[in-house]
C-alpha cells in the first residue's frame, strides 16, 4: 500500500510544486490512515486543509484501496 500511495503523492506533487510548496509521506497506518506533512509554501497556507482533504486525500483514496482518510502532521 505504501508504494500505491507514494505514486499517487507523486502525481500531485507538481500542482504543489508549482504554488512552491510539496507534501511528505510520514506513515501509512494499519487502519488505513495516511500521514502526509505539508512542506514549503503549503506548511503556512490557509488553504492547506482543503488541499489535503480535496486534493490529496481525494486522489490517494481514489486509486488506492483501504485508504480510509488522510491526515496532515506537523
Amino acid at each position: 500500500m505504501i508504494d500505491k500511495v507514494k505514486m499517487v503523492l507523486d502525481k500531485v506533487r507538481p500542482s504543489l510544486q508549482a504554488d512552491g510548496g510539496d507534501v511528505e509521506l510520514v506513515e501509512v497506518t494499519d487502519a488505513g490512515v495516511v500521514k502526509v506533512r505539508l512542506k514549503g509554501a503549503c506548511s503556512g497556507c490557509p488553504m492547506s486543509q482543503m488541499t489535503l482533504k480535496r486534493g490529496i486525500e481525494r486522489a490517494v483514496m481514489a486509486e488506492v484501496p483501504g485508504v480510509k482518510s488522510v491526515e496532515g502532521v506537523a
